[in-house]
């Protein structure tokens, strides 16, 4: 697969793939390019409605242009640990926030979490998250708001008595749980349409329909963390003597 920057011909391909609705991974293979690759390259271009190969191309340009000056204040002056190599974490972690906004996170939010995933200790402070990814103080707390209500993140306080935030395996489990409350919540929403628009509607079979099938992966979904989450605290296999 070739390497380097997308061409203005590929991202012209792109564009014509996503306004014939194909996927992501047939969009790729025809251009000889990973499936992240492009993936990363429309949701930062406005998103599969909304992207345009020239304002894709013309974007890139401008980004080529300042990066020098923002690579030698972030990545380069980064210590890498475990002979990391910078730009690849960098790239990683661009294709890393790109995904969980695909799954509906805010960018922010996705740039916090991806943060937090990828730091070797498993938590850093607010001033921490801010001076690492640039930000202001106000867009870390919205963010960091948004991921306990999640459950995607937890907080403790640290001998200096800052606030740290953290993730951690238990945190998995715990999210899934949150989103299994979640479901449950809108079953009952669903099944409290049923009474209201009377049974034998249309309307109403639609909501028992729905409400049925959202009872069933919930309790599929509550089945499956019980049994997995040892898999969380299990050791890695290259750990086991």
């Amino acid at each position: 697969m070739p390497g380097g920057r997308l061409t203005q011909q590929e991202r012209q391909q792109i564009a014509l793939g996503l306004a014939d609705s194909l996927p992501y991974a047939e969009i790729a293979r025809r251009i000889e390019r990973p499936t992240s690759t492009v993936t990363r390259e429309v949701m930062r271009n406005g998103g599969p409605t909304a992207y345009r190969a020239d304002l894709a191309q013309r974007a890139t340009e401008r980004r080529a242009h300042r990066r020098k000056p923002v690579v030698s204040r972030g990545v380069e002056s980064t210590p890498q640990q475990h002979g990391r190599d910078a730009e690849a974490v960098a790239e990683y972690e661009e294709t890393f926030t790109t995904v969980l906004m695909g799954q509906g996170l805010p960018k922010m939010t996705a740039r916090v979490l991806t943060c937090l995933f990828t730091t070797d200790a498993g938590s850093v402070t607010a001033s921490e998250l801010a001076q690492r990814l640039q930000v202001s103080p106000a867009s870390i707390s919205k963010a960091i708001a948004f991921l306990e209500s999640q459950s995607l993140v937890r907080r403790e306080r640290d001998e200096r008595r800052r606030d740290r935030y953290i993730v951690d395996d238990e945190l998995f489990y715990q999210s899934t749980l949150a989103a299994a409350r979640a479901n449950e919540q809108l079953v009952q929403t669903a099944r409290q349409g049923v009474a209201v628009l009377g049974r034998d509607s249309a309307a109403a079979a639609r909501l028992e329909n729905i409400a049925r099938f959202l009872d069933f992966i919930g309790e599929s979904i509550l089945r499956a963390a019980e049994q997995a989450r040892e898999v969380l605290h299990a050791e890695r296999d290259g750990a086991a003597p």
